[in-house]
Protein backbone atom coordinates (compact mmCIF):
# COMPACT_ATOMS: atom_id res chain seq x y z
CA UNK A 1 0.00 0.00 0.00
CA UNK A 2 1.48 3.51 -0.87
CA UNK A 3 0.09 7.04 -0.92
CA UNK A 4 1.45 9.10 -3.47
CA UNK A 5 1.54 12.68 -2.54
CA UNK A 6 0.72 15.54 -5.61
CA UNK A 7 1.50 18.31 -3.79
CA UNK A 8 3.72 19.76 -6.42
CA UNK A 9 1.50 18.68 -9.48
CA UNK A 10 -1.41 21.06 -8.03
CA UNK A 11 1.39 23.74 -6.49
CA UNK A 12 3.10 24.21 -10.78
CA UNK A 13 -0.73 24.00 -11.77
CA UNK A 14 -1.22 27.11 -9.41
CA UNK A 15 2.12 28.51 -10.65
CA UNK A 16 2.72 28.64 -6.59
CA UNK A 17 6.14 28.38 -5.28
CA UNK A 18 6.73 26.16 -1.70
CA UNK A 19 7.56 29.47 -0.38
CA UNK A 20 4.12 31.75 -1.14
CA UNK A 21 1.87 28.41 -0.51
CA UNK A 22 4.08 28.64 2.88
CA UNK A 23 3.20 31.79 3.92
CA UNK A 24 -0.37 31.57 2.82
CA UNK A 25 -1.49 28.11 4.46
CA UNK A 26 1.19 28.88 7.54
CA UNK A 27 3.41 26.12 7.42
CA UNK A 28 7.01 25.98 7.29
CA UNK A 29 8.57 25.78 4.02
CA UNK A 30 10.58 22.68 5.84
CA UNK A 31 7.30 20.67 6.98
CA UNK A 32 5.77 21.47 3.36
CA UNK A 33 8.70 19.93 1.64
CA UNK A 34 8.73 16.67 3.78
CA UNK A 35 4.92 16.09 2.56
CA UNK A 36 6.04 17.49 -0.66
CA UNK A 37 8.63 14.25 -0.98
CA UNK A 38 6.27 12.24 0.33
CA UNK A 39 8.50 11.79 3.63
CA UNK A 40 5.38 12.80 5.62
CA UNK A 41 3.66 9.66 7.97
CA UNK A 42 0.72 12.01 8.96
CA UNK A 43 -1.14 15.05 7.48
CA UNK A 44 -3.33 16.78 9.99
CA UNK A 45 -7.25 17.28 8.15
CA UNK A 46 -6.74 21.01 8.92
CA UNK A 47 -3.69 21.10 7.19
CA UNK A 48 -4.88 19.42 4.36
CA UNK A 49 -7.98 21.59 4.57
CA UNK A 50 -5.67 24.86 4.57
CA UNK A 51 -3.78 23.53 1.82
CA UNK A 52 -6.88 22.49 -0.36
CA UNK A 53 -8.42 26.14 0.11
CA UNK A 54 -5.70 27.65 -1.25
CA UNK A 55 -5.22 25.66 -3.96
CA UNK A 56 -8.55 25.48 -4.82
CA UNK A 57 -9.07 21.96 -4.83
CA UNK A 58 -10.15 18.31 -3.16
CA UNK A 59 -7.89 16.45 -1.04
CA UNK A 60 -7.74 13.86 -3.99
CA UNK A 61 -6.28 16.13 -6.09
CA UNK A 62 -3.23 16.03 -3.70
CA UNK A 63 -3.33 12.52 -2.42
CA UNK A 64 -3.44 9.56 -4.48
CA UNK A 65 -3.56 5.96 -3.05
CA UNK A 66 -1.85 3.05 -5.51
CA UNK A 67 -1.40 -0.38 -4.58
CA UNK A 68 2.16 -1.57 -4.57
Amino acid sequence: MAIIVNLDVMMAKRKMSLTELSEKVDITVANLSILKTGKAKAIRFSTLEAICKVLDCQPADILEYTES
